[in-house]
């Protein structure tokens, strides 16, 4: 069997890109994949409306991830609010209703308490990924004894999310759509600016490439054994397995200190920009990180990037790493947020 190792040495063998060059790698194509399910032990509460805590049989995590947002649902005239917790693994799902006019910091922190009173393992650290409700849940949480992250590193709680707007809130009473196109709409001018990248942690070389799904499943060969500080996220229902993850390999002789600095920033995921022609790192909520600017060879690289990151939901990875011949300082694999939610 190869192992993770060689088969990145053959892939960053096979496309190599320095700061101003690239060759043209294309991974294989499979039309014979076979959908296959990496989470089947929660699909039975995708349908649930029950409010409180249900449980599944994924190993608790101490990582959980939390939102509070209206939802597009009208219940006597006013919009419908929920929090809803759960952990890294999915191991359970807890959602609470709140009145409209009980929306604030206190009932957050109540619901807070209350799962992790009913809860098998409690939680060091909770995530939210909303900018909007940074105030509130920030101050929710001060009082909590955890460590509160803004971060869109909530890929868990997102999948939840889909689910609930594509088989619960349409199925409720006063549930009403066009609440949820105004969320899909987006902000018609993106003012962000990405920062620059430190010059002691920019990679010397860059490659794009792809890794199979199944190396991400039960029996594939990346684990945590062999990600250094990185993590990897839930591969989303129905993925077929023999499909390829598009990624994007950093070669670094500062491997250890960029992968160190990248799991503490709560790294989100890489973008490439084919208008501006940038590659760039999202972090936290809303940071960016300028990573390199593309050529007219790296802009076609860079489309097949993202265009195999359109075809499985915004899946992909990132590898710290100071050659092709060593593992990963840190590898993530990682999901673009979903619209909508």
């Amino acid at each position: 069997m190869i192992s993770f190792r060689q088969t990145i040495m053959i892939l960053v063998g096979a496309s190599l890109m320095l700061v101003d060059s690239t060759v043209a790698f294309v991974p294989p194509s499979h039309p014979n994949a076979v959908p296959q399910s990496s989470s089947s032990s929660a699909l039975m509460l995708s349908t649930s409306t029950t409010e409180g805590l249900i449980k599944t049989t994924n190993t608790p995590s101490a990582d959980w991830e939390l939102d509070c947002y209206s939802r597009p649902v009208m219940v006597g005239g006013k919009k419908l609010w929920e929090v809803l917790l759960t952990d890294s693994t999915g191991s359970f799902r807890y959602c609470k209703t709140l009145p409209s006019n009980q929306v604030n910091s206190k009932e957050v922190r109540r619901v807070v308490e209350e799962a992790i009173d009913e809860s098998d393992i409690k939680p060091q650290t909770i995530r939210f990924f909303r900018g909007a409700m940074f105030n509130m849940i920030n101050i929710a949480l001060s009082d909590v004894e955890v460590v509160a992250k803004p971060s869109r590193c909530t890929f868990e709680l997102a999948s939840w999310l889909e689910e609930r707007h594509r088989d619960v809130y349409p199925e409720m009473d006063g549930f009403k759509a066009s609440m949820r196109d105004l969320a899909d709409r987006p902000a018609f001018f993106d003012v962000r600016t990405p920062l620059k990248l430190p010059d002691a942690l920019r990679g010397e070389k860059y490659a794009f490439v792809g890794l199979p799904v199944a190396e991400f499943l039960a029996d594939g060969s990346i684990g945590d054994d062999n990600i250094g500080v990185g993590k990897i996220c839930t591969v989303p229902e129905g993925v077929a397995a023999d499909s390829f993850v598009q990624g994007i390999v950093i070669l670094t002789s500062r491997a250890k200190a960029l992968a160190t600095w990248l799991a503490g920033t709560e790294v989100v995921g890489m973008s490439c920009d084919l208008r501006k022609r940038t590659m760039v790192m999202e972090t936290d909520i809303d940071n960016e990180y300028l990573m390199a600017r593309l050529d007219d060879e790296q802009r076609e690289e860079a489309n097949i990037f993202e265009e195999g990151k359109a075809a499985l939901g915004g899946l992909h990875f990132i590898s710290v790493q100071i050659d092709e011949n060593e593992d990963p300082a840190g590898f993530w694999l990682l999901r673009d947020l979903p619209t909508g939610i």
